[in-house]
């Protein structure tokens, strides 16, 4: 296997060594990828950081137990630690104050670290992201029970878009290397709940009361077609945090930067900006 483009810089952050991708300078962006078999900044963001470089300095790492961030099989990797490491990662790189782009995972990640230190937290774009109490969707699902192979891989990756043509060759085996990395699977497994093996596995994410107290403007982005994350998270959201406004695209799944990439990009630089 060759050395995968998601390998970047190297940051020492919650005594986890840290892999992250920067680009481009001036207000800090952070770009935060979704959980599921392969992740990675790269998997999740390389379509969209060139672009958004241009006006912003761009920083998306890799979450401690994903990707080629180290994954510790003692550490208990929960919304604590994880937004203890992405402050980690800010106090690295001299970032007092950013603006944070969370896709699914990583929007309940943005969220964490908005009301565990808000004064960090500038504006928030969140997409596809999960919020109070839903069904396990297939697409959740999918990350837990799947098994490394390049059939797999494209099995799970045709829950999440709406148009299934975006899904490439290239894509899938990108991902699929990744996944089959030794361990990489097992470790999905403990960052992500278990499905019950009868009746529904009942997901939450953070309640109404709590998404009610987020400070930052917040720019909410939500699939109408989302088979991972159901729009009903979007619209709590929406509902719910104080300065917040909803974008709903339609003919749309779980990837909002990929599947509308043009219409993503205006709205994060228009607010961000």
């Amino acid at each position: 296997m060759t050395q995968y483009p998601g390998i970047g810089e190297t940051v020492l952050a919650a005594e986890h060594r840290t892999n992250y991708l920067q680009q481009g300078s001036g207000k800090p962006l952070f770009l935060l990828h979704g959980s599921g078999p392969g992740v990675s900044a790269w998997t999740n963001w390389a379509g969209v950081m060139p672009a958004l470089a241009q006006h912003f300095r761009v920083i998306a790492p890799d979450i401690a137990g994903f990707g080629f961030t180290e994954f510790k099989a003692d550490s208990k990797y929960d919304i604590k630690l994880w937004v203890r490491h992405l402050l980690g990662i800010m106090d690295a790189l001299d970032v007092d104050k950013a603006s944070f782009v969370g896709n699914s995972f990583g929007g309940a990640l943005a969220i964490g670290l908005a009301l565990h230190a808000p004064q960090r937290v500038e504006r928030l774009v969140l997409l596809g992201t999960p919020a109070g109490e839903f069904e396990q969707t297939p697409g959740l699902r999918s990350a837990w029970e799947y098994e490394p192979t390049l059939e797999n891989m494209e099995r799970t990756m045709r829950l999440f878009p709406f148009d299934q043509s975006i899904i490439s060759e290239e894509m899938v085996r990108g991902r699929y290397e990744a996944s089959a990395r030794p361990g990489a699977q097992d470790a999905l497994r403990k960052l992500i709940p278990r499905p019950n093996a009868e009746g529904p596995t009942i997901v939450k994410g953070f309640p109404q009361a709590s998404v009610a107290k987020i400070e930052a403007p917040t720019l909410v982005l939500h699939g109408r077609e989302d088979r991972v994350v159901p729009p009903q998270c979007g619209f709590l959201l929406a509902q719910s945090i104080p300065r917040a406004e909803l974008h709903l695209f339609g003919q749309c799944g779980h990837w909002v930067q990929t599947e509308h990439r043009v219409r993503f990009l205006q709205l994060v630089r228009d607010f961000c900006a």
